[in-house]
């Protein structure tokens, strides 16, 4: 196999030549990430081409297929143009990707259902499979029969599921809460962003017994997204090992350590015949679909969603976590 090397001083030598199509162009970044074993070169190569023009992934392959992208401005307006200094930006992304950077964190932004979210170094970067999590949390809440319906997002990372069920269900109060300053700083970017004035970020530790104390008993639905991996478990993937924060990859022995940790604060929080979602969603509000009818004093019962993923949230099962051996995360 090629080294990635020669690749990357190719990509390099794309400097010199002014007429260079969008297409070529593509191909080297392609290629190059191909070498290195990225897993998606061809997707990656044109969302970063994409991101260094300022155009949406369609509209770069819209002027692939007509043939611009030379900086002439014909076929689609305004054509971006390759200049020297886009070339130059889209080459050290490719580089940065190559070394397995997370593509997130090259653009900036991950895409989390209707959101698109500010990512970066110390902050986990939300998975497609949390998008289920999400959902089932907003079908929780939009069935609380109240006008005001309270949410609470244990460990928020960036913001992303509290953020889904603020915007989603607009007429709720969610609750985020975060114990990484870095992580923290992102959430509190993302909601800023997003202008919602129903959420409320806290900095804290879902841990602590007197965390939110203030909402003892008024919340209707608890959402998590806990450590995952066992300490003794290496993930595949360099991405997630080498730039996934540890504190929301890593549980201890066992993978499920802040999961354990935060169950007292979630009876506690939540009202009764209420909803609790940890990576999983568990609830046992009737109207709920997925849910049984409650039964006096007993705990929410998980409901198991799966991604096998490498790298992503292992396979859960109802009631617990599924065992990971070292080395297959």
């Amino acid at each position: 196999m090629p080294s990635v090397r020669p690749r990357l001083r190719r990509l390099v030598l794309a400097h010199e030549h002014d007429d260079l199509l969008l297409a070529e162009l593509r191909q080297r970044g392609l290629e190059a990430l191909r070498d290195a074993g990225v897993p998606t070169p061809e997707a990656d190569a044109e969302l970063l081409l994409a991101h260094v023009l300022g155009i949406g992934r369609g509209r770069l392959q819209a002027m692939i297929v007509v043939g611009t992208g030379t900086g002439t401005g014909t076929g689609i307006d305004p054509d971006p143009g390759i200049t020297p200094a886009r070339r130059s930006a889209f080459d050290d992304a490719v580089a940065r990707r190559a070394r397995r950077e997370p593509l997130q964190h090259i653009t900036g932004t991950a895409p989390f259902r209707s959101l698109e979210l500010a990512v970066g170094p110390g902050v986990f970067v939300p998975r497609p499979e949390t998008e289920t999590v999400a959902q089932l949390a907003i079908d929780a809440l939009q069935a609380v029969p109240t006008p005001e319906p309270v949410a609470v997002d244990l460990g928020t990372g960036s913001g992303a599921i509290a953020l889904a069920l603020a915007t989603e269900v607009p007429h709720a109060h969610v609750v985020a809460l975060e114990r990484s300053p870095e992580a923290h700083a992102w959430a509190a970017r993302n909601i800023a962003a997003t202008g919602a004035a129903n959420i409320r970020l806290e900095l804290g530790d879902l841990a602590d017994p007197d965390a939110l104390l203030e909402l003892d008993g008024t919340v209707d639905v608890v959402v998590s997204n806990p450590p995952y991996i066992p300490d003794d478990a290496i993930p595949r993937d360099p991405e997630v090992r080498l730039f996934d924060p540890r504190a929301a990859l890593y549980g201890e022995r066992t993978g499920s350590t802040r999961s354990a940790r935060s169950r007292p604060a979630r009876p506690r929080c939540c009202a009764p015949a209420r909803c609790s979602c940890s990576n999983t969603a568990s609830c046992r509000a009737p109207r709920c679909a997925r849910c049984s009818p409650p039964t006096a004093g007993a705990p929410p019962r998980p409901h198991a969603t799966s991604s096998g993923a490498t790298g992503r949230r292992p396979p859960c099962v109802s009631g617990g976590r599924r065992g990971v051996p070292p080395g297959t995360p």
